[in-house]
């Protein structure tokens, strides 16, 4: 039996020159060219701050990407799982920061890479996990490069800027054989709470404030390091502080997102991806219609919290995308009767998502696009 021709395009090594219309669905595609702009922009940005750019990866967690953010340099980088840091280590990539609380059981794959690369950094917010460094010291001669996390209001990770612990933890740091303090890393996130670029600066003013005089605590004990912040809404739109920082560590920015549009990090017209689906169902019992795309496909972040559901419904206003199971989406108007000659079965329908790195993480595999012609696929790393 010949194998149907929706079967063959899911199939098929490669579909370059192909329309997106080409692809079977859901199927999560960049805009190619958008990316490049948005890691342009912040490129030139940080240059003109005279900031190091440290972009992180876990958005994307793709190679093609990440050249693409780091200049072709493949140098410095942050991560968030080990599964990145292996990931890249492997292709080249070095002047890594595995930017996640010390996890006490995947301290000797962080040993191996750290006596593997040039540079491999860790982050830590609390004097057990120095200890267990102490006792896992680096063959010869090397010395763990630390940066101490601190909690600027944030309200995750990290010691708290104020607390005394937090200068003793950095001395103990800095006063340890066989470990370095590299730096002290705080991430703003609370930008994401932001509504509009005054609450934004406000925000990055505070945490850059924050860092800069927990780097004077530590000069008035003789001790000097670097210091990083980072979110995408903050260095989306810069303070003139952040400017006396070391380095800033943003990451979704590659993308972009509906949640970052609403922040005010950036327009929807910046937002480079998008997940494509199609209409498996009508039901006028319920004035609703039935999408290919579930939570499996999107995500589930957001909550459904927007006007428009679980995701912007591009070119299509009044549709909501009111809920999702495993597999499905149900898709009513906002008002009024939906006309379901618009949306036969088959038809296609474009997703702008919430939040780009919890639905980039559903798919494995990105079909890259230029213009609506598919150029490429790019293949994200998985795991932790």
């Amino acid at each position: 039996m010949r194998p149907s021709p929706r079967l063959l395009c899911c199939q098929a090594a490669t579909m370059d020159g192909e329309p997106l219309s080409a692809l079977c669905t859901p199927a999560l595609v960049v805009d190619v060219d958008k990316v490049k702009k948005n890691a342009k922009r912040m490129i030139e940005r940080c240059e003109k701050l005279g900031v190091q750019l440290r972009p992180h990866m876990k958005t994307h967690k793709t190679l093609e990407c990440a050249d693409i953010m780091t200049g072709g340099s493949r140098r410095c980088i942050v991560v968030s799982t080990l599964a990145e840091a292996y990931f890249y280590a492997d292709h080249g990539f070095d002047d890594i920061l595995y930017a996640y609380s010390l996890p006490f059981d995947k301290v000797e794959r962080c040993a191996i890479l750290s006596e593997r690369l040039e540079l491999f950094q860790v982050l830590l917010d609390h004097p057990d996990a120095l200890e267990l460094l102490q006792k896992r010291p680096l063959k010869d001669g090397r010395r763990w490069h630390v940066w101490m996390k601190l909690d600027c209001g944030n309200g995750r990770a990290g010691i708290l800027h104020s607390e005394p612990g937090a200068l003793r933890l950095a001395r103990a740091i800095a006063e340890t054989a066989g470990v370095q303090l590299t730096g002290v890393y705080a991430h703003c996130g609370n930008t994401y709470n932001c509504k509009g670029v005054w609450e934004i600066q406000a925000v990055a003013k505070e945490t850059t404030s924050f860092t800069l005089q927990f780097l004077e605590k530590l000069k008035a004990v003789g001790i000097t390091c670097k210091s990083s912040i980072g979110s995408t809404p903050s260095c989306s739109h810069p303070v003139q502080d952040m400017a006396k920082l070391s380095e800033v560590h943003p990451g979704n920015f590659v993308f972009y997102d509906v949640q970052q549009s609403l922040i005010g990090s950036c327009g929807v017209e910046d937002v480079a991806v998008r997940v494509l689906t199609r209409v498996i169902g009508h039901c006028p019992h319920r004035n609703q219609m039935l999408i290919d795309c579930g939570w499996t496909g999107l995500s589930l972040d957001g909550a459904g919290k927007l006007p428009t559901g679980y995701a912007v419904i591009e070119g299509h206003p009044n549709l909501k995308l009111l809920s999702m199971t495993q597999e499905h989406g149900r898709v009513e108007p906002i008002s009024g009767k939906l006309d379901y000659s618009m949306y036969p079965l088959g038809s296609l329908l474009t997703l702008i998502p919430y939040h780009a790195c919890a639905t980039a993480m559903m798919h494995p595999v990105y079909h890259v696009h230029l213009e609506g012609i598919l150029v490429g696929k790019w293949t994200p790393t998985r795991g932790w």
